[in-house]
């Protein structure tokens, strides 16, 4: 492992308690630094190009670390450079690399940064790019599910009230909601991009330095709306941040639940609404007659791994001002949260696709009770009927109900959003206005 620079010289730093200390410290941080390399070589490149500005590095040293930048991206990418246990995280790695390539010039990248807003910057992009692949998955969802819902439009299916058969609804309903939910998943992801969207480099440890450091340079080299102005308080949003992207995440993971339930339930023998695609399917190790919705149960229980990391993260930042060592644990909750929530968001649409609806099974589950409430709306309609008296009518006079094609009850479900009125075109406005 590279050396600390806190490290004593002449200390015994190969000594077993040494190197218990130093895993117990730095644990996986370096192998989670594998997710975060790139952003901080990226960060490392406008820095450099903002101490030029102040004349704290020449122009020539400039070039020279700029092109041992580009060779370790290229060395990394390539396989060429693994981060492990000889460092201590990705920040020393980077420092490590223009050492050996550049001597003394390499030393100077450090100037007027500390980790602490080394890995702040870092991060942030990190998360930039995490929201807008949580946006991107979401408007893939949010078409296929509009796509989906132009092609049953008319396709019935038992609407449910407390898992209760309640009025006959529509496969096109079904899917619209879902269409509607992530449009409002990838405008919430929008939102917080824009919050977090913000430039920490600069503020050191939390205190600021006594250079003029050009972060207004810096922020618009990395891409940000904004720079965080307050030294402390970029380190008071350690975690807070994180906890804003995994909420974004929650949202859209929240839907999938509730998706994947539904599909549970409607592909199970005693609904028998639709046959999960094969590829979505498993069999039993001992029962030969099992088709069974792995990977949608395993999409249900992806929530539980974000909230995991998300009470993960809150229950971390019980925590004074200024920065303190607890917050290096962020970094494992917000990774893993977002890689498996991207890994589940990834796979929707090809199981929606991989849908078989059981036409005939949908309609066969309407039973004439289901009838009731268009029956006492046409009494109400047809009769002068108040809705009160004909609810109570119908409620005392099931035997006049009798069975209709559901067909028929949804056509006529004309209230804006309804069944008869589902309104695809504004979602799909919507959806096109987010893109």
């Amino acid at each position: 492992m590279t050396q600390p620079l806190w490290s004593k010289s002449g200390s015994a730093k190969q000594s077993e308690l040494l190197d218990k200390i130093t895993n117990f410290m730095s644990g996986e941080d370096i192998i989670l630094d594998r997710q975060l390399f790139i952003y901080d070589v990226q960060a490392s490149q406008a820095h450099a190009e903002g101490l030029a500005r102040i004349n704290v590095i020449q122009s020539s040293e400039l070039k020279q670390i700029t092109n041992v930048l580009q060779e370790l991206s290229e060395q990394f990418i390539s396989g060429e450079l693994e981060l492990d246990k000889r460092f201590e995280d990705c920040h020393s790695a980077i420092e490590w690399f223009l050492t050996e390539k550049l001597g003394e010039t390499g030393k100077k990248i450090h100037t007027g940064r500390s980790r602490n807003d080394q890995v702040s910057v870092a991060t942030r992009l990190y998360c930039r790019d995490a929201l807008s692949q949580l946006k991107h998955q979401c408007l893939v969802v949010a078409d296929t599910c509009l796509t989906l819902a132009k092609q049953h439009e008319f396709d019935v299916l038992p609407g449910y009230t407390h898992l209760q058969r309640a009025v006959p609804s529509s496969w096109g309903m079904w899917f619209a909601a879902f269409a509607e939910a992530f449009c409002d998943n990838a405008s919430a992801a929008n939102d917080t991009y824009h919050l977090v969207n913000s430039n920490p480099l600069g503020t050191a440890a939390g205190y600021g330095v006594n250079l003029e450091l050009d972060r207004e340079y810096t922020t618009q080299a990395l891409g940000f709306n904004r720079k965080q102005i307050n030294p402390m308080y970029v380190q008071n949003s350690r975690g807070k941040v994180e906890l804003q992207v995994l909420g974004s995440f929650k949202n859209a993971l929240l839907d999938i639940r509730r998706m994947a339930w539904d599909l549970s339930l409607f592909s199970t023998s005693e609904y028998g609404f639709i046959q999960v695609g094969d590829d979505f399917s498993t069999g039993s190790s001992i029962m030969p007659n099992k088709h069974n919705p792995d990977a949608v149960e395993l999409m249900r229980a992806a929530y539980s791994t974000l909230v995991g990391a998300y009470n993960e993260l809150e229950s971390l930042l019980s925590l004074p001002s200024g920065y303190q060592r607890d917050l290096q644990n962020t970094k494992g909750a917000l990774l893993k949260g977002v890689s498996a929530s991207i890994q589940c968001l990834e796979l929707v649409p090809d199981l929606l696709k991989s849908l078989t609806i059981n036409v005939d099974k949908c309609e066969q589950a309407v039973d004439a009770s289901m009838f009731a409430t268009d029956k006492a709306v046409e009494l109400v309609i047809e009769d002068d009927m108040p809705f009160r008296d004909a609810y109570r009518h119908i409620k005392n006079n099931y035997q006049e109900l009798e069975s209709r094609q559901a067909k028929d009850s949804i056509k006529n479900r004309v209230s804006p959003g309804a069944c008869g009125n589902l309104m695809l075109h504004e979602i799909s406005e919507r959806l096109e206005s987010l893109v």
